[in-house]
This record gives structure tokens, C-alpha cells and sequence, in this order.
């Protein structure tokens, strides 16, 4: 049996935020197969990637937030337009060009919960990690870290429709017990935190 290899990467559709390739490989059989990947790199960057060994670059963040002075996990709760519905989840946002991801911690945090940085704890803070392998390359940051300040909704964009919750131990376990929708990612730092 042989390793499985990539030999061609086509687009099958492209939007500003997302791509969609074909992915043509062999599998260890030897047998030609595809594989549709969605991902946020131009067709030339994957291509770089997977045929020259080019690193690969953080696409986002997630941001794990607790509350220096109440102790609260930061939480939002975000309309989603492919659940058609609202979702538990962490701040996050994709990293700008030429930004770096602490750069980009800050200014999502602000953005989505008003909140301020105050500091990234780098001990467990994993520079990247990926989402959904089976289906994407994207690659996030995993950054826990501290904030202070009062929510707020004032820096939201058109399309963001956000409700900022800081919870307790309490609060944040009867979120994880209701049959409400969440994020994967926020139910694990949920729990993390119920139980930390």
C-alpha cells in the first residue's frame, strides 16, 4: 500500500471569504479518487502548499475569554445564516492581511463583545489548530486570555447580530444543559471552564 497523495487541485467555485477545489488523489490503494475542499486560500497559495511545501498561514481565531474581574467566561451568542438560527459560540474572526493573530484577538474581542485584551495566556494558547478536516483546511488560533471593560454591540457590522453573555460557572453549565444550538469549540471551552 502506498501513502495517499494529492496529484491535481482544481476550483470548482470561488466567493471573497470561501473557495470550493477538487481535489484529485490517488488513495493508498493506488486508486484516483476526489475530495471537494472548501477553503479560504487562493487556488495558487493551496497549490504552493500542497505540491512546494509552503507553510501555511492561520486563517483565524477563536477566542477562549475570561472576565479578569467577575471571573465569567465570554460567550456570544451569534445569528448563523447556513443554521438559520442562533448559535453558543466564542468571539472569532479571520486574521487580516498583515496582521498578526494578537492583533487580530484584540480587535475581534472589541469588535463582537465591546470587551478589552488584557493579556493571551501563551502556555495554552495553540497557534493551529483546524475545524473540520473532513471537509476544510482552514487553521485557527485557539487563544485563551484575559479581558476587562463593559460589553457592547456598538462596533458590530451589518451582519453581525450578537449577544454578548459573561458567564458564571453556573450560567455557562445551564447554557451546555439546554438543547439550544452551540458551537462544538464553544462546548468544549465551556466545559473546560465548568470544570477547570
Amino acid at each position: 500500500m502506498k501513502k495517499p497523495k494529492i496529484k491535481k487541485v482544481e476550483t470548482l467555485a470561488e466567493t471573497k471569504f470561501l473557495k470550493l477545489y477538487d481535489a484529485e488523489y490517488e488513495n493508498k490503494n493506488g486508486d484516483v479518487r476526489h475530495w471537494s475542499i472548501a477553503s479560504r486560500k487562493d487556488l495558487v497559495t493551496v497549490k504552493a502548499q500542497y505540491f512546494n511545501g509552503l507553510k501555511e498561514n492561520i486563517d483565524a481565531v477563536i477566542i477562549v475569554a475570561v472576565h479578569e474581574e467577575f471571573n465569567k467566561l465570554v460567550i456570544i451568542k451569534q445569528f448563523r445564516v447556513p443554521l438559520n438560527n442562533y448559535v453558543y459560540e466564542l468571539p472569532a474572526g479571520l486574521i487580516d492581511d498583515g496582521e498578526d493573530f494578537e492583533t487580530t484577538v484584540k480587535r475581534e474581542l472589541k469588535e463582537e463583545t465591546g470587551l478589552d485584551l488584557v493579556s493571551i495566556d501563551m502556555k495554552r494558547t495553540k497557534k493551529q489548530v483546524y475545524i473540520s478536516t473532513g471537509m476544510t483546511d482552514e487553521s485557527v488560533a485557539l487563544v485563551y486570555c484575559t479581558c476587562k471593560g463593559e460589553t457592547s454591540d456598538e462596533n458590530l457590522e451589518a451582519d453581525e447580530d450578537i449577544e454578548v453573555i459573561l458567564a458564571s460557572k453556573e450560567e455557562a453549565k445551564k447554557i451546555i444543559d439546554s438543547n439550544e444550538k452551540i458551537d462544538i469549540k464553544a462546548l468544549l471551552a465551556i466545559q473546560n471552564f465548568i470544570y477547570s
